[in-house]
């Protein structure tokens, strides 16, 4: 039923982890596909060593793992490639350094049964930071078990991604149709494909935490952090074309917009494709704190003030 693609590149610390959380679901049809793109750490040496353990204790996991070896060409590439040799009807993602709950497949599998309409399925996930288990809060109604979404609604309520890629399956047929990930993205490509699908098939969730989102890891191995991008690699600078139509994509992607937007509006970079941008922004559906940050103090104000935040925020987390 299910064939997981598992992104790999330098992360040799955690991907071990991620791949028994896969080989220990209690639903047992399923294949995993690892590709290795291009990762200069130990890696793929200890994909191999893992593989070979399983080929001496384990035949029955050892038969379920394939493994590519690419070129550095990006996740979004070693994604859509996993996608291109996966057997089964559903595709399911999971990083190399996140990881499942041993039920996560089976309670997916029951999801997409009661809800064969759908064209993604989605559960809770935790986010795990400063080595807390922080629950997603994404904005479904309270007492949600399961059901169909508007998912640029919930999303916009709290800004919790109610698609987190680690917790998110696509029927294979609908993956293809869209042709998978923006092999130039390099922030936000699930975003962009998930809203392409949301906006075409019901979304459904199933609301409880089944997958684990690690965002201890090192920055210099994760896409999010202080780098900014150029307009072709960050998705808020993509053209949605007849999503931006849809006045509950809009909102979200407005909310979006002027938080992710900020860094970029401070240091000038992209400033055009910024700028155009926040001239579409209707401000009064949102906090007033953003109209002091973009229109009414000095940039070097804002500035003091993230900075502040920033070195606030750092020194709560090593307090803990």
């Amino acid at each position: 039923m299910f064939s997981v693609i598992i992104p790999l590149y330098n992360k040799a610390a955690y991907v071990q982890k991620a791949i028994e959380s896969v080989l220990v679901q209690t639903y047992r049809e399923f294949e995993l596909i690892v590709v290795n793109d291009g990762s200069t750490d130990d890696s793929l040496d200890r994909l191999q060593v893992t593989s070979y353990k399983l080929q001496v204790e384990d035949q029955i996991n050892y038969n379920k793992i394939k493994i590519i070896n690419q070129k550095n060409q990006g996740v979004s590439v070693a994604r859509n490639n996993g996608v291109k040799i996966a057997t089964y009807d559903y595709i399911a993602f999971l990083d190399a350094d996140d990881w499942w709950e041993r039920d996560y497949l089976a309670e997916m599998a029951i999801l997409i049964k009661k809800f064969p309409e759908a064209g993604i399925y989605g559960s809770g996930y935790f986010k795990i930071k400063n080595q807390q288990l922080i629950p997603a809060a994404i904005g479904v109604e309270a007492g949600f078990d399961c059901g169909l979404i508007n998912y640029f609604k919930v999303y916009a309520k709290t800004m919790y991604m109610p698609l987190w890629t680690g917790a998110t399956i696509i029927k294979k047929n609908i993956f293809e149709s869209e042709k998978g990930f923006k092999s130039n993205l390099k922030l936000g490509e699930d975003f962009d494909l998930w809203v392409r699908v949301a906006l075409k098939y019901p979304v459904a969730i199933l609301n409880k935490q089944l997958s684990n989102y690690n965002q201890d890891v090192d920055f210099q191995h994760r896409a999010i952090g202080e780098k900014l991008y150029k307009p072709e690699e960050h998705m808020l600078f993509t053209d949605y074309g007849d999503l931006q139509d849809n006045s509950d994509f809009w909102y979200l992607y407005e909310r979006l917009a002027i938080y992710g937007l900020l860094p970029y509006y401070l240091t000038g970079q992209n400033k055009k494709e910024v700028d155009a941008i926040l001239s579409k922004i209707d401000w009064a559906k949102h906090e007033f704190k953003y109209q002091l940050y973009y229109k009414l103090l000095p940039k070097v104000l804002v500035r003091c003030w993230m900075q502040t935040m920033k070195l606030g925020s750092i020194l709560k987390s090593k307090s803990k």
